[in-house]
């Protein structure tokens, strides 16, 4: 491996993702030669940098950044069979003339390695079939004869999908042996040759192909704000923002926390050729339009209308709460929980305080919906887009409500082992200390003698405040108070 065909990560543009980064890592060290990612895959990514910045889809920023002084880069997937792939079409006449010459290159090589691609069927035998003689034959040329290879696999579940070696039909096993063989041969690490594979959901990827030991299981995560400012300003272009948008472009990449670069296009494009202006109302009504799309109704946006001025009663909870956020407003993180258990009988509050908390803060709030399938890998998917979206959102709450029966456990049975993973997968990230402060875990419930110990525990959801109806005279005036300020009516009393 020469840095003429894959530089050092030192050697890579300052502006390349961190993900992208681990992957050069990785190939470099010679840790592996086969990846698998999984995440914000079907979003827009940058192409370059410069006076006109260009955004591709995925396939096109691999083919261009990380391959483009490869020899051949290979792309395939179901739909368009095994191809040359240079990356994105081009808009500029001579930038278009150079990438179909380096096109013309691809499928000279391409054929006379491995056959005429146009000629060849879609179906994963042939092509893999092709690919492994690629390979074989590659190992075997002398080093002058030697080429840099890479190979894309888009909607890589239907080629490799999860299910029980048993289960499989010869030719996905076929697919998958010919894969594991590539990803553990130590002649494939030492040569320039990888293989990528695409899928949103990790979950729907063989677990023999992700988990294994010598592939690189890299999540791809939605944008953080640098890259959504640079998107913004790349695509609004030589207008200014302020013609159609109340908000300036540092201050909307800040708000579009949680929303991929597509979705970010919409909101610009949206205002940019629309009749309506962006403003406030607008924009919340879009981002929380957006973010439920996004997660597919796996969660509900809620944006926090009260304050804990708002809660009757509860005194020493919304004390406690009220310490907590002006920690979180002064950025002293560190001292913060990582969880709050709201325990107590049906009507209390428990929701209603959740939310008011939110809006004490002042940050989003999102309620856990039922994400759960009766497809086999389906609930696991879902939460790991959930889980995503609530890291590039954050600081946001997260209210979880009948936390006993939503989360389940680790002894549940039954489900071939589904609840115990997804108990797993929340527990994970409810301990994840780099996310404290960021995301604020509310579990809700009647019954926290049913919520798992693990949940509880320090850490976790941590600070256990129990709700009680309320029983004073003056708690009980106080409320029917409340309640009329709230309807905008008075009450004498």
């Amino acid at each position: 491996m020469t840095p003429e065909t894959f530089p050092r990560s030192a050697q890579l543009p300052d502006w390349l993702p961190a993900w992208a980064r681990q992957l050069a890592d990785l190939f470099f060290s010679g840790t592996t030669a086969a990846f698998v990612l999984h995440g914000n895959t079907y979003d827009l990514f940058r192409l370059s940098s410069g006076d006109e910045d260009r955004y591709g889809v995925l396939a096109d920023f691999l083919a261009e950044q990380l391959f483009g002084r490869w020899s051949l880069v290979l792309h395939y997937d179901l739909g368009r069979g095994l191809r040359a792939y240079p990356g994105r079409d081009e808009q500029r006449p001579k930038e278009q003339r150079l990438k179909e010459e380096r096109l013309k290159e691809m499928v000279a090589l391409a054929n006379r390695k491995i056959g005429d691609l146009s000629a060849m069927t879609k179906d994963p035998a042939t092509a893999f079939g092709a690919l492994d003689r690629l390979v074989r034959n590659n190992i075997m040329a002398p080093d002058p004869d030697r080429i840099s290879v890479a190979v894309i696999v888009d909607q890589a579940s239907y080629v490799f999908p999860a299910a029980e070696p048993g289960r499989l039909s010869l030719q996905s096993s076929s697919e998958l042996v010919r894969m594991l063989n590539w990803a553990q041969s130590p002649q494939v690490r030492r040569l320039n040759m990888a293989f990528v594979l695409i899928d949103e959901k990790l979950a729907d990827v063989s677990d023999r192909l992700a988990g294994n030991p010598n592939v690189g299981t890299i999540e791809v995560p939605l944008p953080a704000e640098p890259e959504r400012a640079t998107f913004i300003a790349a695509t609004t272009g030589s207008r200014s923002i302020a013609e159609f948008s109340d908000f300036g472009a540092a201050e909307l990449a800040k708000l579009t926390a949680g929303i991929s670069l597509i979705d970010v296009n919409v909101l610009i494009q949206s205002a940019r050729e629309g009749e309506k202006r962006l403003d406030t109302s607008v924009f919340r009504a879009l981002k929380k339009r957006l973010l439920e799309k996004q997660c597919r109704g796996l969660l509900e946006f809620i944006e926090p209308r009260w304050t804990l001025d708002t809660v009757v009663g509860h005194e020493a909870a919304k004390a406690r709460l009220r310490e907590d956020a002006a920690l979180l407003k002064r950025g002293a993180l560190d001292t913060l929980p990582m969880g709050y258990l709201l325990c107590g009988p049906v009507g209390t509050g428990k929701s209603f305080l959740a939310q008011c908390v939110s809006g004490e803060i002042g940050i989003p709030c999102v309620m856990l919906k039922n994400f759960r399938s009766k497809y086999v890998g389906e609930t696991e998917g879902n939460l790991e887009r959930v889980l995503s979206v609530l890291r590039a959102m954050g600081p946001v709450v997260v209210v979880v409500d009948e936390a006993d029966a939503a989360l389940g456990s680790r002894e549940q049975e039954g489900d071939s082992g589904t609840s115990s993973r997804v108990f797993g997968m929340i527990a994970a990230q409810m301990g994840d200390t780099q996310y404290r402060g960021r995301i604020i875990w509310m579990l809700l419930t009647a019954r926290p003698d049913l919520l798992p110990i693990d949940l509880k525990r320090q850490g976790r959801a941590e600070v256990h405040i129990p709700l009680f109806y309320p029983t004073d005279e003056n708690e009980i005036r106080q409320m029917f108070v409340i309640m009329a300020r709230k309807l905008g009516s008075k009450v004498a009393l």
